[in-house]
């Protein structure tokens, strides 16, 4: 039995165990369906639990652990208490999660083995895939579902989906009673600086009552990495109203700017000796000269533009290496330090989004609504990767829906439904270079730093005569109907039912100086059904086995959102998915002790970029866990942990980089220049399905937390937790491997009164450890895990 299986098995039987003594202790108690919320609430100070029920898993309003689908929600009280900053930090308390680096930007977050599909209130964000860092400190709960979303959200994959669900005017009761407000100030290791304020204010004008809630923050900091300097600004206003006459509304939105959210690789010219003791090959090609002094590489002076064959030779039917290939200036070998990565001063990302939205609700009886919602999200991005990687991203997207909420008692047999409508529209163009040859990731010695013969040109600069590769302005409309039902059989018996059938219709038109596709506009239009079925049933000890199984579509975008009009003329931009899932959920010492444990099998598919840009199948199955335990007033604890195994499925024709070692060249012969395949399965070993190795198969996070009575002193509070990540290792046969590794990361605070201190640490230990890079890219770098950082945050409630 594997390392990965042992631990995930140690730990589940060690659950398990404590879940039979619970139902043995409650075994002589009344049935665990009736919660003791006082002790609940008095237990709750880490808010583990959810406080209400929710309508993101199905779009009906029902409690999480009724829900028959593996999903876990994170209130604000518990990103703060475990420190939780980015989505990255979600490992800790969402089994099935992780982040491969998008090139070290944690955009989108990795669930059963592919990546995620952001939402905003329910309602679909344009794509981020390492674009900017996706603000959570606005928000009053992250949602993580774990399977398709709901039919009102949609089409989307079955992987999942992450819910930012934004700070209200709204409480447990209703609505704020009171003002309230926050500033806090933080400071940290590498010169770290963040400030936030937020407000909530009671906004009641005669018969109509409701709140508002503002919230702000701004960011100027260094990095652990050097040369990396994240600025973000976020500003966020919510207003919920109750207007009478069983009238609701709420509008609000949430506007973000960026700038410093520099992608980089990480390491390149990967050795498993760079890995193992970061012995680093050293040395630089000085063939290519920067002959004009502008610092950097154009075309004129690689040669052959298009196709830079200077720097870029192909795995099969061309010689190993030449002079341009291979290092004639310090070569040798030195230690590496995990703050030295691949950046320059010539790298940017410059990104700003819009967010809006606005709900009208009338309630129409006790047990019928209906409601029609507006969204509206838009996002351009400018950015440049000095291995010669430009973009320029300028999206937008709005949505409709109409949704009517009905319910029906027979006796024996309850049930709660809607129906509705959406329609859903976006614009959007991609402007990139990525398909010359002109990129060679491991040209640049990092050791040595950045230098005019590894900075590429750009079409940010006209003058360097590199012309933007990609231009597609793709237009796409959606029209959809929808519907879920809610059905009780007597007090233990559920059914939910949901379905929704859409009608698309795409324009694609790529008109980039080298776009690898097909030229001209391209149209197409197509209708698709999709569907959910799940059957749940509560025992009277607390316990609730479950079923499901869903068939999904979704459009396959790239990262502006756009369809590739090469996809559109193959019939490639309409992907199927299906799940299937059984698992049980449990909530046991009177709600004290919740949690689920699921097992699924999924089908579905990725794009990889090009060129040309394509679609990988792939196939995963898995086991996830999750326990929350109030142990007492004063501790509380969370385990999560899940293992997996994703296939990709053959044969891989996708276009892909591959490293030195793997075309049989060494490396002072070979990093001057980079090696490629058009068709990844044309490698030995890869002819067939195989496995996807870039995530981990298994990660386990164990957290305890601890808050003290309040006294006359104040009160104090602790959280310490630990995750462990099995090894993961690039796709190509025999390829450098990233050990498995255990991250460990803390919290303390003191309040008195209003005044709170905290301090947190991450990565206690330490620790050095790895990430490989995603996409075509991917067998080229790996990022280094920052070392321990701390950052002190001081706050102030009024």
């Amino acid at each position: 039995m594997s390392n990965h299986r042992r631990l995930m098995a140690g730990c589940s039987a060690f659950v398990l165990l404590a879940l039979t003594q619970a139902a043995w202790a409650d075994e002589n108690t009344p049935p665990t369906d009736t919660v003791d919320e006082v002790v609940v609430k008095a237990r709750d100070k880490a808010g583990l639990l959810e406080k209400q029920p929710s309508n993101t898993v199905f779009g009906i309003d029902k409690p999480l652990l009724e829900t028959p689908r593996s999903a876990s929600f994170v209130s604000d009280v518990t990103l703060q208490r475990y420190g939780i900053e980015t989505i990255d930090g979600l490992t800790a308390v969402s089994p099935g999660t992780y982040t491969a680096s998008f090139y070290g930007v944690p955009g989108a977050l990795n669930i059963r083995g592919t990546l995620a599909e952001n939402y905003f209130r329910g309602f679909k964000r344009i794509e981020n895939r390492g674009t900017y860092s996706t603000p959570i400190g606005a928000a009053e709960q992250i949602q993580v579902v774990r399977g398709p979303p709901t039919p009102i959200y949609g089409s989307g994959k079955v992987g999942g989906m992450l819910n930012f669900i934004p700070k209200s005017g709204r409480n447990e009761g209703g609505y704020l009673t009171e003002p309230t407000s926050e500033v806090t100030l933080t400071y940290g290791s590498y010169n770290k600086k963040n400030a936030t304020a937020q407000l909530g204010m009671p906004a009641n004008f005669g018969d109509v009552t409701g709140g508002v809630y503002l919230y702000g923050e701004v960011e100027d900091s260094h990095s652990y990495y050097k040369g990396i300097y994240p600025r973000r600004q976020t500003g966020e206003i919510s207003a919920d109203f109750d207007l009478g006459n069983g009238w609701s509304t709420a509008f609000g939105g949430m506007l973000y700017h960026s700038k410093g959210d520099v992608q980089t690789p990480g390491w390149n010219r990967l050795t498993q000796n760079l890995i193992d003791n970061q012995t680093y090959i050293t040395g630089r090609d000085t063939t290519l000269k920067d002959t004009d002094g502008n610092g950097r590489l154009t075309p004129g002076e690689i040669g052959f533009y298009p196709y830079g064959v200077a720097t870029y030779l192909a795995y099969y039917g061309y010689p190993s290496t030449n002079d341009l290939h291979t290092l004639d200036v310090g070569v040798g070998t030195t230690k590496l330090s995990p703050r030295q990565v691949y950046i320059s001063g010539a790298d940017f990302s410059k990104t700003r989004t819009n967010t809006f939205y606005y709900d009208l609700a009338k309630e129409l009886t006790p047990d019928s609504a209906i409601k029609a919602q507006l969204f509206y999200d838009d996002q351009e991005n400018k950015r440049f990767v000095s291995y010669g990687y430009p973009a320029w991203f300028d999206s937008s997207v709005w949505e409709a829906r109409v949704t009517y909420n009905f319910a029906y008692d027979l006796g024996l047999i309850t049930s709660k439904s809607f129906i509705g409508a959406s329609y859903r529209s976006f614009d959007g163009r991609r402007r990139e270079s990525y398909n010359s040859g002109l990129i060679a990731l491991d040209r640049r010695d990092i050791a040595y730093g950045a230098t005019a013969t590894d900075i590429i040109g750009s079409p940010f600069n006209a003058s360097d005569g590199v012309k933007w590769e990609n231009d597609n302005r793709s237009k796409w409309q959606q029209k959809g109907v929808f519907f879920t039902t809610d059905v009780m059989v007597g007090e233990r018996l559920n059914l939910m039912l949901g379905g929704r059938y859409d009608d698309y219709d795409v324009k694609s038109n790529d008109t980039g100086f080298l776009s690898y596709t097909v030229t001209g506009e391209r149209k197409a239009g197509k209708g698709q059904g999709t569907y959910t079925a799940s059957l749940t049933y509560k025992t009277p000890v607390g316990v609730m086995p479950y079923i499901s199984y869903a068939k999904a579509s979704a459009l396959e975008m790239s990262q502006a959102g756009d369809i590739s009009p090469g996809l559109v003329a193959s019939g490639a931009w309409l992907s199927d998915s299906d799940l299937a899932e059984a698992g049980v959920k449990f909530q046991l010492l009177k709600g004290t002790l919740v949690g689920s444990l699921a097992g699924y099998r999924q089908n579905r598919t990725q794009l990889v970029n090009g060129p040309p840009i394509s679609i990988q199948g792939t196939r995963a199955k898995g086991v996830e866990l999750e326990v929350r335990w109030l142990a007492s007033e004063h501790l509380s604890f969370t385990f999560s942990g899940n293992t997996q195994h994703t296939t990709v499925k053959g044969p891989d024709t996708s276009f892909q980089y591959i490293p030195a070692y793997t075309a049989g060249v060494a490396g002072a012969q070979a990093y001057g220049g980079t090696y490629v395949v058009w068709a990844f399965n044309s490698l030995p070993g890869r002819t067939g399905d195989y496995d996807y190795t870039l995530i981990p198969k298994s990660v386990v996070s164990l957290y305890g937390a601890y808050t003290s009575d309040d006294h006359d002193w104040g009160k104090v509070g602790a959280t310490l937790g630990v995750t462990h990540v099995t090894k993961t290792s690039g796709t190509v046969q025999n390829a450098v491997t990233y050990p498995a590794y255990a991250v460990a990361s803390g919290s303390v605070y003191y309040e008195l009164g209003p005044y709170t201190a905290t301090l947190n640490v991450d990565n206690l230990f330490d620790k050095l450890y790895f990430t490989p890079d995603a996409d075509s890219y991917a067998n080229l770098g790996a990022l280094p895990s920052k070392g321990r950082e701390w950052r002190v945050t001081l706050s102030r409630k009024f």
